[in-house]
């Protein structure tokens, strides 16, 4: 696999031949394994699944022609992850060697950059978490916006506006950028609470503008206080089309009960929370993940995103939604298919996306991992193909080799003796 950073298109990719053109062709997928064991081809169509038959069914099937066929022999066919916790403005900007760069020819280059290595690991969807106001401005916004259009056809790209203050005389400026993000094309508005002198009028301006233009909220606090975590929760409630809070990590450092008795109170509020298994996205003293268990138990929906994709919070972070799904699963104890619902299904409605399944009738959102069984991908995702809107919009393939005496006989279980690579 290159160790070079994906390079951003520099325009709306109409020729490329993995985007497509704007209205794809027909795309069989066959041979594909579902995780219920059933060998399929599927059929996608106009950017949704059109048919799904047993392996060979579709290929000629009388009625039409069946388009390009990608053979999926040996991959496991899964809905597509969604990202719902990335930081699009300074993703990749760990080895710079100085201060982040905050020039919006920058945050927009690296901003391409970080969502296509999140594409190729399958993300079809992501939000990004963008700083407003102060020195910056609406800067780095306007920037995130612009890689979104050079993306449109390869992936959904997101925005959360997030002002440093909401309150006080400093806050009334930022109250004001936000609302002109929004207007500008945030999708979302959020921000630290934790951070500004007053959490809860924070939280009250943030929510006054998400009614204001009928948008969600995503906000970021580390949950360690459960008296403010409850106010959050209980303002919350109702709000359509959503309130998330993450990474709420500091609900793990909290008394079994107390933690209990907020999971209820997030539950009962509708209230979403995405954990960070892979590294927080602030200081290394707040990097928990919440006890994902008890909170699922408790009926609040849970998902799970990347966090800092390789910035100073977490210069090695990877953007990989199924190593998040491992970490729950290896860490965290749920089962490979919860697990892996927290980065896709669970994901996917966090951001008000529309369901996906491999069933006729759904969006075509897939990622076809080499392997038989969930729990087997989750632990060697190497090789993907990812489908975003009906068509094949990123490739990774891996091989492995041995060399010496067990490339030759790999049933002796005897260390190769070969010339090393």
């Amino acid at each position: 696999m290159p160790d070079s950073q994906p390079q951003p298109p520099p325009h709306p990719p109409s020729s490329s031949p993995l985007a497509g053109p704007a209205d794809p062709a027909p795309l069989l997928l066959c041979g594909a394994r579902l995780t219920d064991g059933r060998t399929v081809d599927v059929r996608l169509d106009g950017g949704r699944i059109e048919a799904v038959g047993t392996a060979g069914s579709l290929a000629a099937d009388g009625t039409r022609a069946c388009g390009t066929r990608v053979d999926l022999t040996g991959y496991l066919l899964l809905p597509a992850p969604a990202e719902p916790h990335a930081h699009a403005d300074t993703a990749l900007s760990a080895d710079t060697g100085g201060p982040v760069s905050h020039d919006p020819r920058d945050v927009q280059r690296r901003t391409a950059q970080a969502a296509l290595l999140q594409l190729g690991h399958g993300a079809t969807a992501l939000r990004a978490h963008v700083r407003v106001g102060d020195v910056a401005g609406l800067g780095a916004l306007t920037a995130v916006l612009r890689a979104r259009r050079s993306l449109r056809g390869l992936t959904e790209l997101t925005t959360v506006a997030m002002p440093r203050l909401l309150t006080g005389v400093a806050g009334a400026d930022g109250l004001a950028v936000l609302r002109d993000a929004v207007k500008m094309g945030a999708s979302a508005v959020g921000g630290c609470p934790d951070l500004d002198p007053d959490p809860t009028g924070y939280v009250e301006a943030v929510l006054e503008v998400a009614s204001e233009h009928g948008c969600p909220v995503d906000l970021h606090t580390d949950a360690d206080d459960p008296a403010r975590l409850a106010r959050f929760a209980v303002m919350a409630g109702g709000l359509r089309p959503g309130v998330t809070l993450g990474p709420c990590g500091g609900l793990s450092r909290l008394p079994g009960e107390v933690a209990a008795r907020t999971a209820d109170q997030l539950a009962a509020n509708g209230v979403t929370v995405v954990c960070l298994p892979q590294g927080g996205c602030g200081g290394a003293d707040r990097r928990d993940t919440p006890p994902v268990r008890l909170l699922r138990s408790a009926g609040v929906r849970v998902t799970a995103g990347s966090g800092a994709l390789r910035d100073v919070s977490n210069p090695v972070g990877r953007g990989d939604p199924l190593e998040a799904a491992y970490l729950l699963a290896s860490r965290h104890g749920l089962p490979a298919e919860d697990a892996y619902d927290a980065v896709s299904a669970s994901a996917r409605a966090a951001l008000g996306l529309p369901e996906v399944r491999v069933e006729a009738g759904f969006p075509a959102e897939l990622l076809a991992v080499r392997g038989d069984r969930l729990s087997g991908a989750l632990s060697l995702a190497y090789s993907r193909v990812v489908v975003h809107q009906g068509r094949v919009v990123a490739r990774t393939s891996a091989v492995r080799e041995y060399c010496g005496p067990a490339a030759v006989d790999p049933g002796l279980p005897r260390q190769g003796r070969g010339q090393a690579f």
